[in-house]
């Protein structure tokens, strides 16, 4: 089920963004960063967002959530338990539906990547940025409306 947040959602949220982190930054992001990505990190971003958070639900638990703001998809990320499940896509549809156009995704995180081309959504552009304190490089998706 996918649903709109709830503040019992948010330290859920947290914990499903700390473990996928973890999961899938660990090629990309340096291990004391990951380490600083604990659920404790994210409450306080998610309470202060939570009128923009989306959860997925399955057996009565968050194993996933969407962030967005006005048309971006700042985030959304499934529990690495979850993943397969079909609660990506609903979040993804869900935030499509909304008006979300466009995101932003690692270069390196290949996974992420076929997620979101195999759903119709095409690089626009690449560009590096700081993050994390590190120069990384970025893609640039936009919704293939065509």
């Amino acid at each position: 089920m996918i649903r709109s947040a709830l503040r019992e959602d948010v330290r859920p949220a947290a914990e499903v963004a700390s473990a996928s982190y973890r999961a899938a930054f660990a090629p990309i992001l340096d291990a004391e960063e990951l380490a600083r990505r604990t659920p404790e990190s994210f409450v306080p971003r998610f309470e202060a967002s939570l009128a923009r958070l989306t959860v997925a639900v399955s057996g009565g638990r968050v194993v996933g959530f969407s962030l967005v703001t006005g048309t971006h998809l700042d985030m959304l990320f499934i529990d690495p338990a979850a993943q397969g499940t079909g609660a990506g896509r609903g979040l993804l549809d869900e935030a499509v539906a909304r008006g979300v156009c466009s995101l932003e995704c690692f270069r390196a995180n290949a996974p992420a990547r076929g997620f979101y081309e195999r759903a119709g959504w095409v690089v626009t552009r690449g560009y590096s940025r700081p993050f994390a304190g590190r120069l990384h490089h970025f893609v640039y998706y936009e919704r293939n409306t065509l």
